[in-house]
């Protein structure tokens, strides 16, 4: 019992630690300066019905990136030199899928050595379920059934934009990404990392971004 606790508890520790990989299309179209040297910036201002707890929680994602990359948010826009922009969207596209199911692996009451099958029925009477075959016979099991399932993918969108305080576009990268991950915030970090991977990027060119989480 100790060694199968043992081996329970390494098992655990390794599914633990597995990583999904998040993939996306990440498509950038840029002017960047070669030269700039100010790199102080303020959020835009979201409109008040997309002013979210979540929304700011992305928004601290897009600071935390811009900061690796040598940029400094100010509070006062008067102090800034840019103005970034955040959009965001998750669209669950539900699509019927056909799941078989093996009769083989279903049936029940069956004996490994090849003899007659019994099993309790109703009113504890001793029923007949015929003899168990150690392959799979269509004719003997019947045929493999299918039944009917809903499998949600999710589209998920992240756009970020940096431009001049006198609104020249200088920077502008989608992010699309569709998984079966049901939450959005286990996957935007790996969205919004993938956003500035390469910074600035070659502008007009879609390129495939892959990133693990845990």
């Amino acid at each position: 019992m100790k060694a199968l606790a043992i081996v329970v508890a390494a098992a655990s520790l390794l599914l633990s630690g597995c990583a999904t990989t998040i993939r996306s299309n990440v498509t950038v179209f840029h002017e960047w300066p070669a030269d700039t040297q100010e790199k102080t910036y303020v959020f835009e201002t979201p409109a008040p019905a997309e002013d979210t707890l979540e929304y700011r929680s992305y928004l601290n994602l897009v600071g935390g990136q811009l900061a690796k990359l040598g940029f400094a948010q100010v509070n006062a826009p008067e102090q800034a030199k840019l103005k970034v922009g955040m959009q965001f969207s998750t669209i669950d596209r539900p699509t019927k899928v056909l799941q078989s199911t093996d009769p083989f692996l279903t049936s029940r009451y069956y004996s490994p050595w090849g003899y007659p099958r019994f099993g309790w029925g109703p009113y504890y009477r001793y029923r007949y379920y015929g003899y168990y075959r150690p392959y799979y016979d269509p004719w003997f099991y019947g045929p493999t059934e299918f039944r009917e399932v809903i499998q949600h993918n999710y589209d998920r969108n992240l756009r970020v934009t940096i431009n001049s305080m006198n609104g020249r576009k200088l920077f502008d990268v989608t992010v699309q990404n569709t998984s079966r991950k049901q939450s959005t915030p286990a996957v935007m970090p790996a969205l919004v990392q993938s956003a500035f991977t390469g910074f600035p990027g070659e502008s007009g060119k879609a390129r495939r971004v892959d990133l693990d989480i845990e």
